[in-house]
């Protein structure tokens, strides 16, 4: 579904990305693990268009989009959920997944959408009618997932969804990945909490300092004794 092909990213002359390739097949879960600074969340960027990359290519179902705007990589089924969270603060909750379907104009579907990740996150349906801004981080996180759900993506990118969040509300959210995955949509995980990602994921690539160092299953990373050490603390 996603192929990145030897990609080099740059910020003014310093470099972030070093020759990077990877891929994800439809129906995964494909996890980004490394330290932080690694490259991770340039890797998403640069296939979100955001920063595109200087050399190399990126290729989603075999189609070039390295060289597309932001807006129409997401036109073509492509949804990012940002580090940060990123909601509208002084709009609404429905306002916010509102305006993940801006691109659509299917009203029928954008409807169905709607219910369905209301059903995914029922506190949100409850606060519907609240700021995004007064949300608690666990809960905005779910507004964020929701609000890139809305665009009907094939292909999801989380970037450290767990980030700042209780253990709690942490198990909560990658059941909810899981169950996204699960229901047709493919997953592209960047994660510093390596232990959970590769709990879920079924591949995993390893980064550090801007390269793809390692890649395996996700069981056998989670068995590799270098990648317990340096990333699960063990």
């Amino acid at each position: 579904m996603l192929e990145l092909r030897r990609v080099c990213t740059f910020y003014g002359n310093i470099q972030a990305l070093h020759e990077v390739s990877l891929t994800i097949h439809k129906g995964e879960i494909v996890t980004l693990i490394g330290a932080n600074g690694a490259g991770k969340t340039t890797t998403l960027m640069s296939i979100c268009g955001v920063v595109p990359p200087r050399q190399g290519e990126i290729l989603f179902e075999g189609r070039p989009i390295h060289i597309l705007p932001p807006d129409r990589v997401v036109a073509l089924g492509i949804s990012q959920v940002p580090e940060g969270r990123l909601i509208f603060p002084e709009m609404t909750v429905l306002e916010n997944l509102e305006l993940g379907a801006f691109l659509r104009s299917d009203t029928a579907g954008i409807q169905e959408d709607l219910d369905y990740v209301l059903t995914l996150f029922p506190i949100l349906a409850e606060r519907r009618r609240q700021l995004g801004g007064t949300l608690s981080g666990g809960e905005q996180q779910m507004l964020a997932i929701s609000r890139a759900l809305m665009a009907r993506p094939r292909l999801l990118l989380l970037d450290e969804p767990s980030l700042g969040l209780a253990p709690i509300v942490i198990q909560q959210i990658f059941a909810i990945i899981q169950r996204v995955n699960k229901a047709g949509t493919t997953v592209f995980l960047v994660e510093q909490n390596a232990h959970q990602a590769l709990k879920i994921a079924h591949r995993g690539y390893v980064m550090e300092n801007g390269r793809i160092t390692l890649e395996d299953s996700a069981h056998a990373l989670l068995a590799n004794d270098e990648v317990r050490r340096a990333y699960l603390g063990m």
